[in-house]
């Protein structure tokens, strides 16, 4: 593993190391506030069910607040962290994530989860974008796309472990002990910030100078960048653009294609969905590999168009392997686009603005995801599920405009 995370191709010996000690110790803080985030995802709607007696829609709100909070807090992180700097907003965010979770060991009851959703939803946002942020900063420029890659990994692998996890310990050992497993990781990954530079002065020493500023100019280098001018600039707002829509794709998947599928076909939505997974790590590796060397503008369009694709064959929902496939390549296209437009965000901005790269990406995928779910629904409510998926993968295909204009912009490049 570490061979293939510190492969040396062409030009071995000068390129700079990708794993540091400082990025060993932030894969703490990710593996900890990832863990805690998606161990509960599920319980908590769960357990709002389970102690409201079934009344309402408590899951549905628990999941709502949560969500809220989010986005909420990802679009005013940024300014917390100009002021109070990386560590000291980590820290917080953890916390958030991690101390409310003890609450719900005591008692539920709506107000209280309702409550403990926004804190924790608040705390996640923190840890993403403040986080993201600061790992950004640890990062050479050159192995800027193999790098993010490498944090897609650690930071899928436990979601992919502890989302079903959860579900499955509360079944065998209770809701109290999983709430407390929850509230440990997060807080546990609070010893590991201290280690953590604080400030981008303070960030890797083998950082180059980005080499898309001059083809593509973005925001002044010399002042830092605020949320709202970062949706201004063409060279901000146009990847947002593209992942959010691959984004509202990958929410309408998750959410709906367990209800789209007839129920006789098995395991077929467990093996698609894990498919997905699988394909998007793989092609975020193998994507950021080749942006390094290649410039990653031009895989926008590609990324883009598989994602529609895969949408549109897994309309097929009647077909098992229509279904799979289209779900795996959507899965490419989706790990295409997400290697692809945060590596071209993070080159187009000075370090000051990292913060703000961090909370529009993130802005993009949770809202995305979240408007992709809700519009979904109504929609497939009047064309049924296959037109409706047909639909998304026709919707897709209208960011290509601003993804075929960063291709231009971008211009060629290699090394």
């Amino acid at each position: 593993m570490t061979k293939l995370i510190n492969s040396q191709a062409e030009g071995a010996g000068s390129r700079p190391p990708l794993v540091t000690r400082p990025l060993l110790l932030r894969f703490v803080s990710i593996i900890g506030a990832s863990t805690s985030f998606y161990l509960l995802l599920s319980v908590v709607p769960l357990y709002a069910e389970a102690t409201g007696g079934g009344r309402g829609n408590a899951a549905g709100l628990t999941t709502g607040a949560l969500m809220l909070a989010t986005v909420g807090g990802e679009l005013a992180t940024p300014r917390l962290v100009a002021r109070f700097g990386y560590r000291l907003v980590l820290v917080a965010g953890l916390l958030l994530l991690g101390a409310p979770a003890f609450a719900l060991t005591a008692s539920g009851g709506a107000v209280r989860i309702t409550a403990v959703c926004l804190l924790r939803g608040l705390g996640f946002a923190f840890t993403v974008v403040a986080g993201g942020a600061l790992t950004a900063s640890l990062i050479p420029a050159e192995r800027r796309g193999e790098g993010l890659a490498l944090v897609g990994i650690v930071t899928g692998i436990p979601s992919l472990v502890a989302l079903p996890l959860g579900v499955w310990l509360v079944a065998h050992v209770g809701y109290g002990p999983v709430f407390a497993a929850g509230a440990v990781a997060a807080l546990a990954a609070v010893a590991s910030v201290p280690g953590l530079p604080d400030r981008d002065a303070d960030s890797n020493p083998h950082r180059a100078p980005d080499r898309d500023a001059d083809a593509d100019p973005g925001p002044d280098p010399g002042r830092p960048i605020g949320v709202v001018a970062g949706f201004r600039t063409p060279s901000l707002s146009r990847p947002v653009l593209v992942f959010s829509v691959t984004a509202l794709a990958a929410g309408i998947l998750v959410t709906f294609l367990p209800l789209a599928v007839p129920s006789a076909s098995g395991g077929v939505v467990a093996t698609a969905l894990f498919a997905q997974t699988a394909a998007a790590t793989g092609a975020r590796w193998v994507a950021g590999r080749h942006g390094d060397r290649h410039g990653p503008a031009a895989l926008l369009v590609p990324g883009l168009v598989v994602a529609a694709g895969g949408t549109l064959l897994a309309s097929l929902t009647h077909s098992p392997v229509a279904v799979v496939i289209g779900v795996a390549l959507f899965g490419i296209g989706f790990g295409v686009t997400q290697n692809t437009t945060l590596t071209l965000m993070y080159a187009r901005v000075p370090a000051s603005g990292y913060g703000t790269v961090s909370a529009l990406w993130n802005f993009a995928f949770d809202a995305g995801m979240g408007v992709g779910a809700v519009g979904f629904g109504f929609l497939a409510g009047r064309t049924g599920y296959p037109w409706a998926f047909a639909l998304t993968a026709v919707l897709m295909l209208t960011a290509l405009a601003p993804a075929r204009r960063d291709r231009r912009t971008e211009g060629p490049r290699g090394r």
